[in-house]
């Protein structure tokens, strides 16, 4: 059975660079949900202005599309993507899916590992500034497996791999 796994968490939890390292192990591809934002939520950001459930609907639906589509054609893939909230992982889930067809995988990090590693990240258009926006706007997520995102990706990865079996 085809499945995602969704990284999750605020910026500079390492959701790509995991992400990345998790898909080439399994052979899945991987996709970055930054590179699916319209021009104007990068620019919103890059001039470290947040952004608001409007601004992220059109974002989310194409992602969620994305996923659809894998499934329908029985194909596996790591998303790395910020779904903060209850509502944006609900929205990522197709309808219908089986429940173990889309799984997320939050990394959770504390505000100053974060906004640390995103002073520290070059070519980037997100703002160590944009931070605490991201954590006021977290819900942590009853639903995933729960990963310290402070540790080592390959840590991250074997952790994610023995909670799916992978």
């Amino acid at each position: 059975m085809a499945q995602t796994i969704i990284l999750m968490g605020v910026s500079g939890s390492g959701k790509t660079t995991v992400g990345r390292l998790l898909a080439e192990e399994l052979g899945w591809p991987f996709y970055d949900a930054d590179d699916f934002h319209p021009p104007a939520n990068v620019e919103h950001m890059r001039q470290g202005i947040a952004l608001m459930d409007e601004d992220r609907r059109p974002w989310l639906a194409r992602l969620a599309r994305l996923i659809a589509e894998a499934l329908a054609k029985n194909q596996s893939l790591v998303l790395a993507c910020s779904a903060l909230k209850a509502d944006y992982r609900a929205q990522l889930k197709p309808c219908g899916a089986a429940p173990a067809a889309v799984r997320f995988v939050y990394l959770r990090i504390p505000m100053e590992v974060a906004a640390a590693r995103l002073k520290d990240r070059p070519g980037h258009y997100m703002p160590a500034s944009l931070v605490p926006s991201q954590f006021a706007a977290l819900e942590e997520p009853a639903e995933a497996i729960v990963i310290d995102a402070t540790q080592l990706p390959e840590a991250i990865i074997a952790a994610i791999r023995r909670a799916l079996a992978l």
